[in-house]
């Protein structure tokens, strides 16, 4: 069986081996965890011939170089708009390429987004935790954080993919204006707080990980409802802490809390979302539970069915 070994020449922060993530253990205080950026991990698998949750690894803006010390593999990009050098050969994100042994692939920050995901045509060999390789990075479970020095093996590498070009869809851009069903406890705002809520600018602050992002914007201060049970959280709750200043929950928020929350974005605006660069704006629109279902699912067919065609475009 074919094999491929890579060794970490650095890494930023927050980059980590991300896979689907662990859902359906919520209700014993493990968050799902998995990337930012769902889609563009899905993208670069299923470019590979991967399933779509397959182990990768989420870039975020601090970059990542890597040196390829054994074997040959195809490797595919996508998410934000990063810049890459493999082997010299300068490329955008949303690409396959190949790499080989003796080769260096540099990951930065492009002209847009916020995160990436690298994928590899194989099985990375990664430590895993309750099943997945997606990490949690408060704790460090499942497969880690990537540091300088790391290696990462790589078994049944797969070649010979031809280098194509990944095409990016609208739904893969930043996304600024993000639908939200209120509630649930939005009766603990007056009414002009939540009209500041659905009619003013927030801004993604620089006070932002995988757990969640504080926005910039208007107070949003609740009335009497900092001593509300814990109960269950969601990715996409909009939380708001007690000097009104409005967080969006990401990929490991905590399962429970005590906090307001005013409202709850829809799952699939979360990936523009989090490609969002700090101080860049962005509103939010009410849309009734029942509307919010409709699109939910309207959306889900057409990103599926965008996936399925994806490899015929690549042949």
């Amino acid at each position: 069986m074919a094999e491929a070994l890579f060794r970490v020449a650095q890494a930023g922060p927050h980059v980590t081996l991300q896979d689907g993530g662990r859902p359906g253990l919520m209700r014993f205080g493990v968050p799902q965890s998995g990337p930012m950026d769902r889609k563009a991990l899905a993208v670069a698998n299923i470019a590979l011939g991967n399933a779509p949750g397959a182990a990768g690894i989420e870039v975020s803006p601090g970059g990542l170089v890597l040196d390829c010390l054994a074997g040959r593999v195809d490797l595919a990009l996508a998410g934000g708009g990063f810049v890459v050098d493999c082997a010299g050969r300068r490329l955008g994100s949303w690409q396959r390429f190949g790499i080989a042994a003796g080769d260096r692939l540099v990951i930065r920050p492009g002209p847009w987004g916020n995160w990436c995901c690298l994928a590899f045509a194989g099985d990375l060999a990664v430590p895993r935790w309750l099943g997945a390789a997606a990490t949690h990075a408060l704790s460090g479970l499942g497969g880690g954080r990537l540091v300088a020095g790391m290696e990462l093996a790589l078994t049944g590498a797969r070649h010979g993919l031809p280098p194509r070009a990944l095409p990016c869809p609208v739904w893969a851009r930043p996304r600024r204006l993000l639908q939200v069903v209120m509630g649930p406890q939005d009766r603990f705002f007056p009414p002009a707080v939540q009209a500041q809520f659905l009619s003013q600018a927030f801004a993604v602050s620089d006070s932002h990980d995988r757990m969640g992002v504080r926005l910039t914007g208007p107070a949003l201060r609740p009335e009497a409802a900092l001593s509300i049970p814990s109960e269950p959280i969601l990715r996409g709750s909009v939380q708001v802490s007690g000097d009104g200043v409005a967080a969006v929950l990401m990929a490991d928020h905590q399962t429970t809390g005590g906090y307001p929350k005013i409202a709850t974005v829809l799952s699939d605006d979360l990936d523009g979302f989090a490609q969002l660069r700090p101080r860049q704006s962005l509103r939010f629109a009410a849309i009734a539970p029942e509307a919010a279902v409709a699109l939910a699912r309207a959306r889900a067919v057409r990103v599926a069915d965008w996936l399925a065609r994806l490899p015929a475009r690549l042949d």
